[in-house]
């Protein structure tokens, strides 16, 4: 597949076989707890529970696993700030290959040490993610490797199996918050969904302090925003043309959430379903409390796209959300 077409409902099912060479379906659980916060029935999409800690492995292990053995012998360049590149470095590993992630040099510790435990070189380069991207495809350039840029359709097909399981897991889902970085996500949950069951509202969640990607959602111009999230995983800069696309077509709608209440929403995570879910991952549930009066009864499933939080992130949660 094209890293630059739009991938299809096709295209998703057809992850599924590489998908689950490498790994099983996430547990999509219900907490009585957070049911009372948003005042809808509401399951957890567990993608914290993957082997690297988020949603985004499914997209590299389908991505490697579909390359050429001639492109694959190229070596593999990305850049992340953290769960992104455990992707990569996880499915190179899978088969044998060399993987080189470029991160922002205040990096999350725990994820560059996760992302070198998989047998990846982890470059420390730029201020934020972006400026991590234009170094890695220059690393790339220069020496004839691989780009794998954070939204290629089939690192979208890939993550798009999560929906698929929801699907199957409770068929009645009304509506289902994802996270928004890259878009891939929301990209693979609104392909599937309305493929599906064209009812179900997709609803995608960023920080109001990264609002880039909902910014050129909302108006059609993809314009550089501002970027001062604690949330590693929604910390988008400059948006991306072809998730923009998709989610300009299949998004019922795309929201903002504080940072305060995304650790909120840790701190929910951690009291009512006693889960460690990173910022970005607990967007989706922040989202499902400030839109509680549209979700009211209805079945809503949020997605927790990470569990990678910093002890130091914790600490600060632990330290300045109120109980």
């Amino acid at each position: 597949m094209p890293v630059n077409t739009t991938p299809s409902y096709a295209d998703v099912l057809a992850a599924r076989q590489r998908v689950y060479r490498f790994l099983q379906p996430t547990p999509l659980h219900h907490y009585a707890g957070l049911d009372a916060l948003v005042g809808a029935e509401i399951r957890v999409k567990h993608e914290n529970h993957q082997p690297v800690g988020a949603f985004k492995v499914r997209g590299g292990v389908n991505l490697v696993a579909a390359m050429d053995v001639a492109t694959r012998q190229r070596g593999l360049f990305t850049a992340s700030t953290g769960n992104h590149g455990q992707s990569i470095a996880f499915a190179a590993r899978a088969h044998g290959l060399q993987a080189t992630v470029v991160v922002p040099e205040d990096a999350n510790p725990g994820k560059v040490a996760a992302m070198r435990g998989l047998g990846a070189r982890v470059l420390l380069h730029g201020r934020d993610f972006d400026q991590s991207r234009q170094y890695a495809g220059q690393l790339a350039e220069e020496s004839g490797g691989y780009f794998v840029g954070p939204t290629d359709a089939p690192l979208i097909a890939g993550v798009g199996t999560y929906a698929l399981e929801i699907l199957q897991q409770w068929p009645e889902v009304e509506a289902i918050l994802v996270p928004v970085g890259a878009g891939s996500g929301a990209c693979g949950t609104a392909i599937v969904a309305k493929a599906v069951r064209p009812e179900i509202q997709v609803i995608g969640v960023q920080s109001a302090q990264a609002p880039a990607m909902q910014q050129a959602w909302k108006t059609g111009r993809l314009t550089e925003g501002e970027m001062h999230t604690i949330a590693e995983g929604l910390a988008t800069r400059v948006p991306f043309e072809n998730t923009q696309r998709i989610m300009r077509a299949l998004l019922d709608d795309f929201v903002l959430v504080s940072d305060e209440a995304l650790q909120q929403a840790v701190l929910h995570y951690l009291q009512h379903a006693h889960q460690l879910v990173e910022e970005a991952g607990a967007a989706a549930l922040a989202a499902a409390i400030q839109l509680k009066d549209r979700l009211a009864g209805r079945k809503v499933v949020v997605i927790a796209s990470g569990g990678n939080l910093g002890l130091r992130n914790l600490q600060q949660v632990l330290q300045t959300v109120q109980t």
